[in-house]
């Protein structure tokens, strides 16, 4: 493959002041279809200039030479060491998450034809109004959730819910519609001190139908209570609740060992997970972040995981 040189002088002027002036320079060039403003910004990294307000170049000339090494001329290969897995069920108009709670509504504030006429010719854009409850999609409980006087989503420490170190444990062979609740015995072989616990029950396959509201399997308040003592930072399962919530069982008419347990002791929850299955059991990063809402108890997320490439 051929490769290239730009050949120029130049004058370049600083926002803070100041100008640096060069003449017979020799850039190395990644193709020879570059313009010269493109040719002036791979001078400014080759540079390593910062506040640069103004490049103006001079005589350039472009011409078929071997490279000699230039910052900036040839980007490295990005190197991958992790991949992205999304955990999250989007979030539509009409989307049901939890039975008997509203569905969220997405609106128009702006439409894009009615923006025309505030911006210039060729400019458009939208803005929508979403309205919805908290419980919608994949989403985390803060204390507040559950308690008066516990911390809100922007009492959230970005530490606790970012990058965390994760625990999955892949259960969908370990309950049955007789025996739904996950117990402690069924966690006891891990160290999750610090850790992001994951449920992977497989439940999430039948989110967004009617399937999914009854029958789901559920932590144990004495699951809840041994992981507590166990050190675990967070607790997400990809089932309709932490708690038994079907009102057709004993336990399922207002109960929430799991969630009064987990929250008084500073455990997140996140709740509606999908895609745990592509996790492996140990070495995953997990992240769940909502946004920092004063007042507020729970709000969707983006969670996702970073797992070894």
């Amino acid at each position: 493959m051929p490769e290239y040189h730009a050949h120029f002088d130049f004058d370049i002027r600083f926002a803070n002041g100041g100008e640096l002036a060069g003449t017979g320079f020799r850039l190395d060039l990644p193709s020879n279809s570059l313009s010269t403003d493109e040719i002036g910004l791979l001078l400014v990294r080759h540079l390593g200039l910062a506040l640069v307000e103004e490049v103006e170049l001079r005589g350039l000339r472009i011409v078929e030479e071997p490279h000699r090494g230039s910052r900036g001329a040839v980007e490295p290969a990005p190197i991958s060491s992790t991949r992205v897995v999304d955990l999250s069920h989007p979030i539509r108009a009409g989307l049901v998450t939890y039975p008997g709670l509203p569905a969220p509504t997405i609106t128009p504030h702006l439409t894009r034809e009615d923006s025309r006429a505030r911006y210039a010719p060729g400019t458009e854009f939208a803005m929508d109004i979403l309205t919805m409850v908290g419980n919608t999609g994949t989403y985390l409980d803060s204390p507040f959730h559950r308690y008066a006087d516990g911390p809100d989503l922007a009492g959230l420490a970005l530490d606790s819910l970012v990058g965390l170190r994760a625990e999955v444990f892949h259960l969908e062979d370990a309950w049955s519609p007789e025996r739904r609740g996950i117990r402690p015995e069924t966690l006891a072989d891990r160290d999750v001190r610090g850790a992001a616990v994951l449920l992977h029950t497989g439940w999430d396959r039948w989110f967004g139908r009617p399937e999914y509201g009854s029958g789901a399997p559920f932590l144990t308040g004495d699951g809840a209570q041994s992981l507590i003592d166990a050190g675990a930072a967070l607790v997400g399962i990809d089932s309709l609740n932490i708690d038994d919530a079907d009102p057709s069982t004993g336990s399922g008419g207002g109960e929430r060992p799991a969630h009064s347990l987990l929250l008084a002791a500073g455990v997140h929850v996140v709740e509606h997970l999908t895609n745990l299955g592509a996790l492996p059991a140990r070495g995953a990063r997990f992240t769940a972040a909502p946004p920092a809402v004063e007042g507020f108890g729970t709000f969707p997320v983006r969670a996702f995981a970073e797992v070894p490439a």
